[in-house]
């Protein structure tokens, strides 16, 4: 079967506590950080910040909709959140490294969305396009999170 890696990472002209905040409150901040049209319908089914939440939420990517059902943990609260597949037959997660930069100014923001490959031929395409599409989504979620965790800071 094997995995596949998608990884894309930013600097973000935000601080790293109002970066963070944003990522780990799904109530107001992370459905705000979420490309429209990719992933959507983005439920909080118990909690809403940081560990022990859990959701669920569609994404499509080449046509292809999937539905996931994740729980929130924080390895590192303040830097690391993952949201991990509770669907055993399903392993999917997304993990958010938020590093401060520039006395803490600046982050230095990492998505990482690891996830099993399908058997066979299935597999071989998505290990070449899974990693090509989710890119650019990751890419569109940095954008949205540098402009939501900057006005999170403008009404402190």
């Amino acid at each position: 079967m094997g995995q596949i890696t998608v990884r894309t990472e930013a600097v973000l002209h935000a601080r790293p506590e109002d970066v963070y905040a944003t990522i780990a409150d799904y109530h107001q901040g992370h459905p705000n950080i979420i490309p429209p049209g990719n992933i959507y319908d983005l439920q909080v089914e118990q909690g809403g910040y940081g560990a022990g939440t859990i959701i669920r939420f569609k994404s499509r990517l080449f046509g292809v909709e999937q539905s996931f059902h994740h729980l929130v943990s924080e390895p590192e609260p303040g830097r690391v959140l993952r949201e991990d597949e509770i669907d055993a037959e399903q392993k999917e997660s997304n993990i958010f490294t938020v590093t401060p930069l520039e006395d803490e100014q600046k982050s230095r923001v990492e998505i990482a969305v690891i996830m099993d490959a399908s058997p066979g031929l299935k597999g071989f395409v998505e290990r070449i396009l899974v990693p090509m599409g989710m890119s650019g989504v990751l890419r569109k979620e940095l954008n949205l999170l540098e402009a939501v965790a900057r006005q999170r800071a403008s009404r402190q």
